[in-house]
């Protein structure tokens, strides 16, 4: 059987792909590289999730559903790592990842302790400023 894998029309949309694919990865892969997010507003995105994830006595309401703050924490920052790209502040983290569902566009909430619900965009804005009043 002869070898057809670029010339057959069926294989053509693969090969394409996997070539589009390949120039993605080196192309971001690069810019990652030449400059990427400055290391202060990376280490306050850390901070904002790790600030999630001090909350034990809350829960983290994402599309209806109550999640753990651990579970909250790890969510974000798997999501960071898949949206990082649109992320060029702590606010923007905020903003574009930490703030609503990506899904469905339900706002992600925080049941504090004592019942009290707050927009998670409240909360780590709140955070943030916090942080920011902390600087030396």
């Amino acid at each position: 059987m002869p070898d057809c894998s670029l010339r057959c029309p069926a294989r053509r949309p693969v090969a394409r792909r996997a070539l589009s694919l390949a120039a993605g990865v080196l192309v971001f892969g690069q810019a990652a590289l030449a400059g990427g997010l400055p290391a202060e507003e990376s280490a306050k995105i850390d901070a904002l999730i790790a600030a999630v994830e001090r909350l034990t006595d809350a829960a983290f309401i994402r599309n209806g559903r109550a999640h753990t703050s651990s579970a909250a924490a790890e969510f974000l920052r798997r999501k960071y790592r898949q949206q990082s790209s649109t992320v060029a502040s702590a606010e923007d983290f905020i903003e574009r990842v930490a703030s609503f569902s990506s899904t469905t566009g339900r706002p992600y909430r925080i049941r504090l302790g004592d019942g009290r619900e707050v927009e998670s965009a409240h909360f780590l804005r709140t955070e943030l400023e916090r942080l920011h009043r902390q600087k030396p």
